[in-house]
């Protein structure tokens, strides 16, 4: 059972990333264009899973089942789109995961959602308080449920998405 754990901003996720996306432009070359940090670990001051998120783009997704293997040997399991058409997941350390990858090829739109949702929240600290207080609190109420942890914050993440693409809109 994988417990949820919320743990305060670690300085060395930074550093982590920037190891993981050395790896990953090793093994997808000249077919990736760029990395991003996303996710609550990209965010200096936000509690989070410790969880690196990453989300590294491609020229497209036609053939790019052929790097699974080499996704594999550096320990990452295979999900294919895992529930969302135009993405290709990975993720690393089983019960106890350290790394998640979500690749999409350029262009698609979950690309510019991720970013801003990551942007606006380095650019207001003020919902970077709110949004770790919820996240404690989920995560102390449902210690071993992520599924009530993801379902107690769906609203409050929802309502921000909208106010980082308003703010993103008027940047």
């Amino acid at each position: 059972m994988r417990q949820v754990i919320v743990t305060p901003y670690q300085a060395s996720w930074s550093e982590a990333f920037k190891q993981e996306a050395d790896r990953l432009e090793t093994i997808f070359a000249e077919r990736l264009l760029t990395v991003h940090h996303i996710g609550s670990t990209s965010v200096p001051g936000l509690s989070a899973k410790p969880i690196l998120d990453i989300l590294p783009v491609v020229d497209s997704l036609e053939g790019i089942e052929t790097y699974n293997a080499a996704m594999e040997a550096i320990g990452y399991e295979v999900k294919g789109e895992f529930g969302m058409p135009g993405r290709r997941y990975y993720r690393k350390g089983g019960d106890h995961r350290t790394h998640h990858v979500h690749l999409y090829a350029s262009g698609n739109p979950e690309i510019t959602r991720h970013v801003v949702f990551r942007d606006y929240l380095r650019e207001h600290p003020q919902e970077v308080e709110a949004y770790s207080t919820i996240k404690e609190e989920l995560a102390n109420h449902h210690p071993e449920d992520i599924s009530a942890y993801i379902a107690g914050k769906d609203t409050f993440v929802k309502e921000m998405e909208q106010r980082a693409f308003a703010w993103w809109l008027h940047e």
